[in-house]
């Protein structure tokens, strides 16, 4: 069987070749990652896969649940006949519907380069300061020449210090990374 991934990107493409060409790419972005929530929930995960469900009734009440919690409904803007209860459908035709997590994760990636918006996730020991935060967007931003959008977590297992995360590359200023250098040396 096909990766995930490899099966939810021309999914993710289509869809964001019909966002962006109506100029919707932050509605679908969010419709896209409260289906996927929804998709996610363990009795909707079950209902997928139960023998004789009626997963189309099941894209329109997520349609439907969506519709009434986004501020910004413009996919769901037709009720059941709207753009994005039909590819709720599509899915659906295609037993597809359980990919809409990865599908929502790889249309983010292609809405970011789209705004040339770079997402960094920065793990720090200790709270970070608003003067901190503005300090490494900054720097990031020189750095790889795109908008820098942050998201910070505190992690305690890093004992000092912070991690970046930056696409696929990891910047590791953390003192647990240092401490484990530092006996790898010791022992070798």
């Amino acid at each position: 069987m096909a990766e995930q991934g490899t099966v939810a990107r021309p999914y993710a493409q289509a869809v964001f070749e019909l966002a962006n060409a109506a100029g919707e790419l932050p509605a679908w972005s969010e419709f896209l990652k409260l289906a996927a929530v929804l998709v996610s929930e363990p009795d909707v995960n079950r209902m997928l896969f139960a023998p004789g469900a009626d997963l189309n009734r099941l894209a329109t009440a997520i349609a439907g649940l969506c519709r009434e919690q986004l501020a910004n409904p413009a996919p769901l803007r037709d009720g059941e006949r709207s753009t994005g209860a039909n590819f709720l459908k599509v899915l659906v035709a295609n037993q597809r519907l359980s990919l809409l997590p990865d599908i929502a994760v790889r249309f983010d990636a292609l809405r970011a380069e789209a705004e040339n918006v770079l997402e960094v996730t920065l793990s720090s020991a200790s709270p970070v300061t608003d003067e901190q935060r503005a300090g490494i967007v900054s720097s990031l931003n020189k750095r790889f020449g795109r908008q820098i959008r942050l998201a910070v977590q505190l992690d305690n297992t890093l004992i000092g210090g912070a991690r970046l995360q930056v696409g696929d590359r990891v910047i590791d200023g953390s003192v647990r990374t240092g401490l484990d250098k530092l006996a790898t040396v010791l022992r070798g």
